[in-house]
């Protein structure tokens, strides 16, 4: 369902591996006995109109039902848990320019990429308070 990566893709305004997240979130919320009737619809190609037309957009984020929010959350914090450094400590060395300065380009580069990873994650848990 996720791929080989087993990662899904949160941009600032939606989520852009949308159709896994869908499935994944639907399949992991499943009861044993409606995930039985679920596969034996013989196809996973059979879910409503409704849910192939819509998208993933922050606002439909916040709409989720209770048992996907909570799944939602509870993966990001595990992702969030994976960081060697909060949001904060990432916010204080890039407002510190003597110490951003200390560091190689890569490192700095880095630092960026990892400090808008986390506000977004940050952004999402929002959604699924």
């Amino acid at each position: 369902m996720v791929g080989e990566e087993g990662a899904f893709v949160v941009g600032w305004d939606e989520v852009l591996t949308e159709e896994e997240l869908s499935m994944t979130l639907k399949v992991l919320s499943m009861s044993e006995e409606e995930f039985k009737e679920y596969k034996e619809q013989d196809g996973w190609e059979d879910d409503s109109e409704e849910e192939e037309n819509s998208t993933l957009s922050n606002e439909a984020l916040s709409r989720l039902k209770a048992p996907c929010k909570k799944l939602l959350h509870d993966s990001v914090l595990l992702t969030l848990e994976s960081y060697r450094s909060d949001l904060k400590a990432d916010q204080d060395l890039l407002n510190n320019k003597e110490a951003y300065e200390k560091l190689s380009r890569r490192e700095q580069q880095a630092l960026h990429v990892r400090y808008g990873q986390k506000r977004i994650l940050h952004q999402v848990l929002e959604l699924v308070r």
